[in-house]
């Protein structure tokens, strides 16, 4: 009994420190203490894909899950960022955006943390977790969707983006990537004027942020994505009963439409993206993945804008 209340008394204070230091670097961001920065490693280019010296059919952000600690991809996103930059070579891609840091500081890079992942590997996980819940929280969220928002931007206009171009800017995201990236749609689109398509892959988010300004939402799930259900349950906003929430407002107005991929899970060897599991037809769920986030983007592109068609929202 004594070892159990010693082991929850650890996690405990664990998630108060993670809980201070989540919010630290908001305020940091927020009064000015540090600025977020905008170079990248040596080596890594600003934007993977379409070649820079003519205009791509699109820009592709990918902001990936909880995994994200670096510039570069994790193991599985960057699988899958290889896979549509492979298939749709008219694309601009990048990955390098950090969706849990307002500051735009890799976890791996610093000191202290680099120290942890050698000792303390879940620790960066359970960073990455806070943060996504700091994003969400309404005293925060207007802060932190302005920061990661602006860093975005900074990063397509480094990667060639020109304002007012009217090239589309895809929004991908993974697990908790899709709370930043329903909360960065406003910054892009009024700095950009940029029209913005979100397409949010087992996407975690409580629901509350503004989606006026997205053109469209593609939500690809699945009936085996447990911690994708977790969300709907959790946050009050993505429950049909608050039908003023940005969410239920963008689902009747048509803007969310549901894909499944069934039967992939949200991790593990049968995720969305897992390059082993495979379907009847013989592709992997990487592949259906890569290729359905292909079809859309291409679809989108094409379509005139008053020809995107009114979705249904299940969940």
């Amino acid at each position: 009994m004594s070892s159990l209340l010693l082991f929850l008394g650890a996690v405990g204070l664990v998630l108060i420190v993670e809980g201070v230091l989540a919010r630290y670097e908001l305020l940091a961001y927020s009064v000015g203490w540090r600025v977020s920065t905008s170079e990248l490693p040596e080596g890594l280019p600003y934007a993977r894909g379409a070649a820079p010296d003519r205009p791509p059919a699109a820009y592709l952000v990918y902001l990936d899950g909880i995994g994200k600690r670096q510039f570069r991809d994790t193991r599985d996103g960057g699988q899958l960022v290889q896979a549509v930059i492979a298939g749709a070579p008219e694309l601009r891609v990048l990955g390098q955006v950090q969706p849990y840091s307002p500051l735009a500081a890799p976890l791996a890079d610093r000191p202290v943390w680099a120290w942890l992942r050698r000792r303390a590997g879940l620790l960066l996980f359970l960073h990455n977790v806070m943060q996504t819940f700091v994003a969400a929280d309404r005293r925060y969220r207007p802060l932190y969707n302005r920061a990661v928002g602006q860093q975005i931007v900074v990063q397509l206009r480094l990667a060639g983006y020109q304002d007012r171009s009217n090239i589309p800017v895809v929004l991908l995201s993974y697990s908790g990537g899709a709370q930043v990236s329903t909360g960065a749609v406003g910054e892009i689109q009024r700095a950009l004027r940029a029209r913005v398509l979100v397409i949010m892959l087992g996407g975690f988010h409580n629901g509350a942020n503004d989606l006026s300004r997205v053109e469209h939402v593609y939500q690809l799930t699945s009936s085996k994505d447990r911690i994708e259900r977790v969300g709907t349950w959790i946050f009050p906003q993505r429950w049909r009963l608050f039908r003023a929430s940005g969410w239920n407002r963008a689902v009747r107005a048509g803007k969310v439409t549901v894909r499944r991929l069934e039967p992939a899970t949200h991790v593990g060897p049968r995720s969305y993206i897992s390059p082993t599991a495979t379907l009847p037809d013989g592709r992997t769920h990487l592949d259906r993945t890569a290729e359905t986030v292909i079809d859309l983007v291409r679809e989108y592109c094409a379509a005139p804008r008053s020809d995107l068609q009114p979705g249904v929202a299940e969940a």
